[in-house]
C-alpha cells in the first residue's frame, strides 16, 4: 500500500508544530484523524517514525531520515500546483493546431506574430491536411474544420462563418468572356474539387430552380490549388471568403453573377475532444482566434 501526501501532511505538520493536537488545527482535522493518519504511515513503512510521550515529540532516527524524503515530495508537490496556477495565468506549453492549408495560409499563418506576442510561453506546432484527421492519431490539440459537422465525439466552437462566392481573374474573362447568367457558364471552364463533390455546389439555381452542381474541368483536392488555378487565368471557381477576399480587393478576382448568388455561408468551428479538460493554451488560442475573425 502506497504513502499518501494527507499522511506525509500530517507527519510533518506533528514535527514542525511539536504536537498532534496543534497539528491537528492547523490541519483543519480532528486530533484522532491525524494519529489515524501517523499510525498508518508508521504501518506502511514498517517502523517507528516518532517516540510519543505525554510531554512531547521526538523522532526517531529512521523518523528523521524519512522527515527530509516528506518534506522534499510535499515541496515538490506545491510547486507543481504553483506552476500549474501560473500556467493558468500566463498560458505555456506545446498546442497543435491542423487546419485545410487554405485557411492555415490565409487566417492562422498571418495572425502567428500577434499571437506569439501575446502568449510567448505557447510554442506553436501547425499542421495541414485538407481531408478530415483523427485528432489522438495525429496528436492535435485543435482542428480547424469548415463545413458542416459530423463527429459527435468531438466538441467544437464556433468561429464563425466565412461566404462562398464565383470567381474568375480579369484575364481570364478578358479571354473567354464574362457570363451574365447560370445557363453561360456551361460554355466556361469550371474549376472543382476532386474529392469532396459537396463543394461543387455552387451558390447559384440551374434551370430547374435547383443547387448548382457542377462538373468540373479541371478539378482539385485542396482550394489552395483551386485558387492559385483561378488567378492563373485557368478557368472560373467558386471559394470561400476566407481564401479569395485579399485577392478580390487586389482586383486578381472578379466576383461573377452576384444578382443570382445565394447568401450561402461555410460554419467555422474549432473540434477538439470532448473527454479532455481544456488546456488554457488551446481556450486563449481560440478566444484570440474568434476575436480576429470578426470579418
Amino acid at each position: 500500500m502506497k504513502t499518501t501526501l494527507d499522511e506525509l501532511q500530517a507527519f510533518v505538520r506533528v514535527v514542525d508544530s511539536g504536537s498532534i493536537s496543534a497539528a491537528a488545527v492547523q490541519l483543519g482535522q480532528t486530533v484522532s484523524g491525524v494519529s489515524r493518519a501517523l499510525a498508518r504511515l508508521e504501518t506502511k513503512l514498517d517502523t517507528t517514525l516518532l517516540h510519543r510521550t505525554t510531554r512531547r515529540i521526538e523522532l526517531t532516527e529512521e523518523g528523521q531520515a524519512f522527515l527530509t524524503h516528506a518534506c522534499g515530495i510535499l515541496a515538490a508537490v506545491d510547486a507543481a500546483e504553483e506552476q500549474m496556477a501560473q500556467r493558468r495565468q500566463q498560458p505555456a506549453g506545446l498546442l497543435r493546431v491542423n487546419a485545410a492549408s487554405s485557411f492555415m495560409l490565409h487566417v492562422i499563418v498571418p495572425l502567428v506574430g500577434e499571437f506569439r506576442r501575446r502568449y510567448p510561453q505557447i510554442q506553436l506546432e501547425l499542421n495541414t491536411n485538407d481531408q478530415f484527421i483523427d485528432l489522438i492519431e495525429d496528436r492535435t490539440d485543435v482542428a480547424i474544420r469548415i463545413g458542416t459537422l459530423r463527429d459527435s465525439t468531438l466538441h467544437a466552437r464556433s468561429l464563425g462563418r466565412s461566404r462562398i462566392r464565383v470567381l474568375a481573374s480579369p484575364a481570364y474573362l478578358a479571354a473567354h468572356g464574362t457570363p451574365h447568367s447560370v445557363a453561360e457558364l456551361a460554355g466556361h471552364s469550371l474549376l472543382g474539387f476532386s474529392r469532396i463533390d459537396l463543394l461543387n455546389r455552387w451558390p447559384l439555381r440551374d434551370d430547374a430552380g435547383n443547387d448548382l452542381h457542377i462538373r468540373p474541368e479541371v478539378a482539385a483536392s485542396s482550394g489552395e490549388t483551386l485558387l492559385s488555378l483561378a488567378l492563373a487565368g485557368v478557368g472560373i471557381v467558386c471559394l470561400s471568403d476566407f481564401m479569395a477576399t485579399a485577392a478580390r480587393q487586389r482586383g486578381e478576382l472578379v466576383e461573377l453573377l452576384a444578382d443570382e448568388a445565394l447568401d450561402v455561408c461555410q460554419p467555422i468551428h474549432a473540434v477538439y475532444y470532448r473527454n479532455t479538460q481544456l488546456a488554457s493554451r488551446i481556450a486563449c488560442f481560440l478566444d484570440f482566434l474568434a476575436l480576429e475573425m470578426r470579418w
